[in-house]
């Protein structure tokens, strides 16, 4: 007997299953379509195992300077395999969390290739054959997949993605050359850093995380580099060869000159790109925007019944974004009111410091015709910072002058991922920065700084010198 849902979702990473629970939590038979993991891309080959390496080259840095805290240590190495270990082990537990949560809330996994041949029917090609299931909604969550870009010898040895980077057992590159100073870039660069080896990234803009606070990017780029990465900024890769000692030959041109570097491996990092491949029968189609699938602002496609989330369609490639537009897809369903602000969504980069960034720069608030007024603690004198070692960094805060209320805020210190989560708050109930300015926060924290950077908008910090001029 052919199967008949409320809605089947197709993906189950960050955006797909969340859109699958709430949506059996709120009474929908609801099913979920994976040709791979459970948990797509973000735990699978992204967030989580990006990040569970991170730790351990944190920890590993870390111990290099032990000395500076008084503790000796006779030896230190470290076993890459135990690493990947660890790594797979977090990655299962957490799929095993998932797919408890999905079948204790009765949504049905089809393992397999999903096909849309008409607005209520998918095909699930699976081991077993074919399957046709009957939906009265579709919600499409199939994420993304890494950019290569079309340069002569891309698909050279040792000339890999995010995907297959993360997976390494065999070897770590002693010289790694990074093409694209994103996120991910980033991240990998500051992984391979920490771990010895040398680094090199290759940007074509004029700076390193170009989308970002320009301060926030300056400001890593010399962290980054005082670290021993190298970095280039306006600079084109024009080719990738094999070179006589077996590395790979990078060629970039930089400054009107074709210069090049060479190293073991090359990471392809210049971003990703919708996954639809395959998605649609040949006679069935939506309209697209671009490689992305067009949505509304209820997120449904050009078939109403049809919606769309997360990385598949244009905005913010983000796991927590994803799950925030798949809860308010399933609530528009259910024509509810979106209990979610999809408005404020943070953005996050896991180096040391942390840089965490929400709402708009003081560059973006200026475009749109804001009066501004800003806020900023530098955290070196912040006592959690000096205490713990930590790097130069500070947080800023963006106010609109005539409602006092916060538009944005860029963090660049230790614990920025978890601290933003304070300044999300107040911007999603619009809180004004008096606000935040009345909360007393424990001593020593990184998070106190919270209260210097807003008190510092009147000139009113304690912990900061005053501004010249500004004494009464």
């Amino acid at each position: 007997m052919q199967e008949k849902y409320d809605l089947i979702v197709i993906g189950s990473g960050p955006g797909g299953y969340v859109a699958a629970i709430k949506a059996a939590k709120l009474g929908m038979k609801t099913a979920v379509i994976e040709s791979r993991e459970i948990g797509g891309t973000c735990l699978n080959r992204g967030c989580i195992p990006t990040k569970t390496l991170m730790h351990s080259s944190h920890l590993y840095s870390m111990a290099k300077d032990l000395d500076d805290f008084g503790i000796t240590y006779s030896e230190l190495s470290y076993n890459l395999n135990a690493i990947q270990d660890r790594k797979d082990e977090i990655v299962a537990r957490i799929r095993k969390g998932i797919e408890g949560l999905l079948e204790a809330n009765n949504v049905t996994i089809y393992g397999g290739k999903a096909t849309i041949i008409e607005e209520h029917k998918i095909i699930c090609e699976h081991s077993q054959g074919k399957e046709l299931l009957e939906t009265r909604n579709i919600l499409i969550a199939t994420g993304s997949k890494p950019v290569i870009p079309k340069i002569p010898g891309v698909n050279l040895e040792n000339v890999i993605t995010s995907d297959e980077l993360l997976s390494q057992r065999d070897r770590l590159y002693q010289k790694l050359i990074i093409i694209g100073g994103g996120v991910i870039g980033i991240e990998m660069a500051t992984f391979y850093r920490e771990m010895g080896s040398e680094v090199t990234i290759i940007e074509a803009m004029d700076r390193i995380l170009p989308n970002m606070d320009k301060e926030i990017s300056q400001s890593l780029s010399m962290n980054l580099k005082k670290k021993g990465i190298q970095i280039h900024t306006k600079a084109r890769v024009v080719g990738i060869s094999e070179a006589e000692n077996g590395t790979l030959l990078c060629e970039y041109e930089e400054k009107d000159r074709i210069k090049s570097t060479s190293a073991e491996g090359i990471l392809l990092a210049i971003g990703r790109k919708a996954n639809t491949e395959g998605l649609f029968a040949d006679d069935f189609s939506l309209i697209m925007d671009g490689v992305s699938i067009k949505v509304n602002d209820k997120f449904q496609t050009s078939v109403e019944s049809i919606y769309a989330i997360g990385d598949v369609i244009k905005g913010k490639q983000l796991a927590h974004a994803a799950s925030a537009q798949g809860i308010a897809a399933v609530e528009h369903m259910h024509n509810r009111k979106t209990s979610v602000c999809l408005e404020v969504i943070p953005s996050c980069i896991y180096t040391r410091p942390e840089v965490a960034v929400v709402g708009m720069t003081q560059e973006e608030a200026k475009l749109q015709g804001f009066h501004i007024k800003i806020g900023k603690y530098p955290m070196l004198g912040n006592s959690k910072t000096l205490l713990s070692a930590g790097d130069r960094g500070f947080i800023k805060v963006v106010c609109d002058q005539e409602t006092d209320r916060i538009l944005g805020a860029q963090l660049l210190c230790e614990r920025a991922t978890d601290i933003i989560g304070e300044f999300a708050t107040a911007m999603a109930n619009g809180l004004t920065y008096q606000n935040l300015a009345k909360v007393v926060r424990p001593h020593p924290t990184f998070e106190e700084a919270i209260t210097e950077a807003v008190e510092d908008i009147e000139g009113m910090a304690i912990h900061l010198m005053p501004k010249r001029g500004s004494w009464r």
